[in-house]
């Protein structure tokens, strides 16, 4: 990769931020070295705050790495085991009523449980949901500050398959992860990850503050006007307003990073191997299976994504150069259009793919 390579990635960031209003941070590095850092846009609108490195991003999907590191930092602990059955761990009114009895902790952290999603973007599978704001019209989002609260969503729906017969990518199952660490740990799910999980990796920066809270270097989720010249939305009303299991810790570019190296490390927390985490548990799609809350590619490059409203996000790890690639951005996949093609060219140029 050249200095042509990094300013191409820089110009089409600038170009997407005068004409799709995309603000986020790109960040790459190889080992010590930072190979590109570029901020773009607002932070906070309203007060036209800036993106800066120390911002922090909400992460969507991109958490459940944390989630299931907490979970496995448990089994190390001798709290729960992998193959222990969830009816076992998690009582009746912390889990579906239709939860089958061979459902393990292993088939929740590899997306193999066939549990429903409350969810589901297939549209033949129960679950499905056009638009994520279809679940606020029932269960206001302010309630939702135990997850448990998700559970009226997907609780009576019948499996998607048997557990172990497939993949099949479900959020529904991260929220009982989360759930279940609460339980075995004797601690809220936002501490246990905080505690366990952000803090022996050096994530100083990184938590679950809620949106109703004031912190320092959050940026603000924004979804599109209403209207052309109409003011930016906030998206307070679009997601949860805490995260949990299945998504929404908020996160510094560099703690990311910090994250994906550890994972490759081991070492950081009880028990937890990079074997553990990145074998390879199921197929997924094209070149991609699932790990333990860790998307695997058949080359050995591993992250994970996420997208909410307002939100997205974009981790990679490539072992044999030490090199990570993080995109946060404050806007979501549908708002910018380019989004998806400049994710694809940071990490192209990042990982010579």
């Amino acid at each position: 990769m050249g200095e042509a390579s990094w300013r191409t990635v820089t110009e089409t960031a600038e170009r997407l931020e005068a004409e799709e209003a995309f603000s986020g941070i790109l960040r790459v590095t190889r080992g010590d070295e930072v190979l590109h850092e570029s901020c773009h846009g607002f932070a906070n609108r309203g007060d036209g705050i800036p993106v800066r490195p120390t911002t922090r991003f909400a992460t969507a999907s991109l958490s459940k790495m944390f989630t299931a590191v907490g979970v496995l930092d448990a089994v190390g602990r001798g709290e729960v085991g992998l193959h222990d059955a969830v009816v076992d761990v998690l009582p009746p009114d912390r889990r579906p009523t239709t939860l089958r009895e061979d459902v393990s902790v292993h088939h929740l952290l590899s997306h193999t449980s066939g549990i429903a999603d409350y969810f589901e973007e297939d549209e033949d599978l129960p679950g499905h949901r056009e638009d994520m704001d279809d679940i606020w019209a029932t269960l206001p989002n302010y309630t939702v500050r135990d997850y448990v609260a998700l559970l009226p969503l997907f609780a009576d729906l019948p499996p998607v398959c048997p557990p172990g017969s497939a993949y099949h990518y479900s959020n529904a199952g991260f929220v009982l992860l989360g759930l279940l660490l609460a339980t075995v740990s004797g601690l809220p799910f936002t501490e246990a990850v905080e505690t366990r999980v952000l803090a022996p990796a050096g994530m100083t920066a990184s938590g679950y503050p809620a949106f109703d809270e004031v912190h320092a270097d959050v940026a603000q989720g924004y979804l599109p006007p209403l209207t052309d010249g109409g003011p930016w939305r906030t998206n307070i009303y679009s997601v949860h307003p805490v995260g949990g299991g299945d998504g929404g810790a908020v996160v510094t570019a560099q703690d990311v990073e910090v994250f994906l190296r550890a994972l490759h490390r081991g070492g950081v927390w009880r028990g937890v191997t990079p074997q553990l985490v990145l074998t390879p548990r199921v197929r997924a799609e094209g070149r991609w299976s699932s790990g333990y809350g860790v998307d695997v590619r058949d080359d050995g490059v591993f992250g994970k994504d996420g997208g909410d409203p307002g939100v997205a996000a974009v981790s990679r790890y490539r072992p044999g150069t030490d090199t990570t690639v993080v995109l946060l951005a404050n806007v979501d996949w549908d708002t910018v259009p380019g989004l998806p093609d400049l994710a694809n060219l940071l990490i192209g140029t990042a990982l010579d793919d």
